[in-house]
């Protein structure tokens, strides 16, 4: 028989306890330190970073009510479209050190050193020192990580919940006690309250392992899922249930629901919405009625030309339901994730994990059914299966960021892959998966670093020698043995991360805010950078200054604007439609300025700021604005409470025009603040058009710093 055949054919023995090497100490210790100052540093030159999110932070901070809803402000007009779990860090760490940026970031940077920390252990375990140390470090140095983990969106908590989640059940895997199962669960249900449904991502991972390899009978495996069911319905269900009982007249409106109810955003717009596309209440979604509705939507709510950016994505097939599959957020499809938009933040590692993952597999073939490497290869590879092809096909809302919950399982699948395989390089097969492996990942950083020809031009030249030279290298036993074969570990993890860090050093260097952010440079084909993301709506963030990096990699376009051509729509097509007055439109609705917009804060000027603090203890809301972000700004420089009418897209029904009627006629609110927000969510019938038609009939105007504010205390 041959080496291969014979490595095939005997039974693998069980993986014996990995022990502690006398260098693994010093290595975990400079993967972590090394982690939390790249994650930290400069954290405060991304200011508010999402201001939605900062809003709610700076209102939990002095509310307690608005701390236990996930509050927009602390007068309680609104939550946020998430539940809070992931606002309760920020929240808590502001009220004892204060509202800045870094009281705020610093929590999501420990997270993600936590990540790091929990993935090393986890694969460690099974895989031993060199593959946990390499696991930590492909998550620590994944684009789209090293931005997540400084930002103040829910997904660095979220990313923690779910390697927790793994974890737990693989102590489950080699053990079988029932109360690792439940953590699962617990783990599961918290997550479910720092982003809802997306963890359920991972569930049927986590439970189709233990089907497979847990070491109790079927009937009980089968019973201990249902107690980690119950786990996860305690561990969120308590906070639905008192959200979803509490008087609605006593408490926020949900964000993001439009009747109201917690479950309703659960299951609607945060729940299989995003995959239907259905999202009622988006701008993509069912919020969105028609051309002719959006663009007297448009008008009503004073944003010339938004009509026509309507008119012409409804005529050009980029409403719900039209375009290539995906509509406004980009065509979906197998090779999603290998686009230009998202490429560069997850891609350069997956053809690699994929091959490693069936070799792994396959190594383990004949191994006892509870065996807990195999096991860890099955979880690591349906989370990484079932969120990607989840993600490629989804219809409805879909940013590159989202892709930071593929992070964990390509980084396990890495680090646990490789090494394994290396102790059974002896066997051609294995040292052909190697190399292939390694000839993937060339081929992926080619294929990556050529979307940005002006960034590191040298880099992508250098993995291809490395890479190749390393790939034959592998081929030969020789160049496996001895001294050769540090040289060789050492030429393979520069091919795979070389990359992967350029692109995190250039996410740390660079400021990021706004709604919609990616990691990297920009991208021929996409947008790229601090706001890139993609074109369309889901391509306009911003640096710090609010400006748009150009596709090109050469510079920063007008600050405050997306780039020239509102026709630039996701995956970088051109929107059947569009005009230069379409562009025009759009720039204040979704760019921002000083008053903001859809998808960045507002920024107000100090004479705004002094004129909004007036007497503001005399007042509920000091003022309302339409949508969240445009609200956000104006809280978050006078620290008092502003009414986001419509929640964050303006589309939702809160404050009706008789409540908001009424609000003003009792004195408890100061002035309204004109522009931003989407001119009544693109819907004719919305209440935030309603109300801004009602302020603009019977109230004057004044200008102040470029913004208009009409005082609701006198007239009407």
């Amino acid at each position: 028989m041959t080496a291969t055949a014979e490595t095939l054919a005997a039974p693998l023995p069980a993986p014996e306890p990995q022990r502690q090497v006398r260098w693994e100490p010093w290595g975990l210790g400079v993967l972590l330190v090394g982690t939390g100052v790249a994650y930290i540093w400069g954290l405060g030159a991304s200011g508010w970073a999402n201001s939605f999110y900062a809003a709610a932070v700076q209102a939990g901070s002095v509310s307690w009510k608005a701390f236990f809803f996930g509050s927009s402000d602390a007068a309680n007009s609104i939550t946020v479209d998430k539940p809070p779990m992931s606002l309760w860090l920020m929240s808590l760490s502001v009220r004892i050190f204060g509202l800045n940026s870094w009281a705020m970031l610093v929590p999501q940077a420990l997270l993600g050193v936590g990540s790091v920390a929990l993935l090393w252990g986890t694969v460690r375990r099974y895989f031993g020192a060199a593959a946990g140390l390499l696991a930590g470090l492909v998550l620590a140095l994944t684009p789209v990580a090293a931005l997540m983990f400084r930002f103040n969106n829910p997904d660095a908590l979220l990313v923690l919940l779910m390697i927790a989640a793994v974890w737990a059940m693989m102590r489950a895997v080699q053990d079988g006690r029932t109360r690792w199962l439940v953590l699962v669960g617990i783990f599961c249900g918290f997550g479910f309250l720092t982003k809802q449904l997306q963890v359920m991502l991972v569930v049927p991972p986590l439970a189709l392992t233990y089907l497979i390899a847990g070491p109790p009978k079927l009937g009980k495996r089968v019973l201990q899922l249902f107690a980690a069911l119950g786990g996860l319905i305690v561990s969120a269900g308590w906070w639905l249930a008192i959200v979803e009982l509490w008087p609605a007249d006593s408490r926020p409106w949900i964000g993001g629901s439009q009747n109201n109810s917690i479950l309703e955003l659960t299951l609607g717009y945060n729940g299989l919405g995003r995959l239907s596309g259905n999202e009622t209440g988006s701008v993509g979604g069912g919020g969105m009625r028609g051309a002719g509705d959006a663009a007297a939507g448009a008008a009503a709510g004073g944003f010339p030309g938004m009509g026509e950016a309507a008119g012409g994505m409804a005529a050009g097939g980029m409403a719900p339901g039209g375009g290539a599959g995906g509509g406004m957020w980009g065509s979906t499809g197998i090779a999603r994730l290998f686009e230009s938009a998202q490429g560069g933040q997850i891609a350069w590692l997956i053809p690699a994990a994929l091959i490693l993952l069936v070799a792994g597999i396959v190594l383990r073939g004949r191994a006892p059914r509870a065996d807990t490497q195999r096991a860890s290869f099955i979880v690591w590879g349906l989370w990484l299966l079932v969120t990607g092809l989840t993600f490629s096909f989804m219809a409805g809302i879909f940013h590159a960021y989202y892709t930071v919950a593929l992070a964990p399982a390509i980084a396990a699948l890495i680090g646990s892959g490789s090494v394994f395989a290396w102790r059974h390089r002896d066997v051609l097969w294995v040292r052909l998966v190697l190399a292939v492996s390694l000839a993937a990942t060339v081929a992926m950083a080619w294929v990556l670093l050529g979307r940005s020809p002006s960034f590191v031009p040298w880099l992508r030249w250098a993995i291809l020698v490395v890479g190749i030279v390393t790939a034959v290298a592998v081929l030969m036993p020789a160049a496996t043995r001895g001294r050769l074969a540090v040289a060789v570990i050492l030429a393979a993890i520069f091919t795979g991360l070389a990359g992967p860090t350029a692109y995190a050093i250039d996410t740390i260097n660079t400021p990021h805010t706004g709604s919609i952010v990616s990691a990297g440079p920009s991208v021929e084909g996409g947008m790229g950078g601090p706001g890139g993301g993609r074109g369309g709506f889901g391509g306009f963030g911003g640096t710090a200054d609010g400006g748009n990096r150009r596709t090109d990699g050469a510079g920063t376009g007008t600050p405050g604007t997306p780039p020239a051509g509102m026709g630039q729509m996701p995956g970088g097509a051109t929107a059947p439609g569009t005009t230069t007055s379409t562009t025009d439109g759009m720039r204040g609705a979704m760019g921002g300025g000083a008053a903001g917009g859809l998808l960045q804060g507002s920024t107000p000027g100090a004479a705004v700021v002094s004129t909004l603090e007036e007497n503001s203890d005399q007042f509920t809301w000091v003022a309302a604005a339409i949508g969240s972000n445009s609200a956000s700004g104006y809280q978050l420089a006078t620290q008092s409470p502003v009414m986001a009418i419509g929640g964050f897209n303006g589309s939702d029904p809160s404050p009706t025009l008789a409540q908001f009627q009424q609000y003003v006629s009792e004195g408890k609110i100061h002035f309204f603040i004109a522009g931003g927000g989407m001119g009544g969510g693109m819907n004719a019938e919305g209440t935030a058009t309603a109300i801004s038609t009602w302020v603009t009939e019977n109230f004057t105007a004044t200008t102040v710093d470029g913004v208009t504010l009409y005082d609701l205390t006198v007239g009407g």
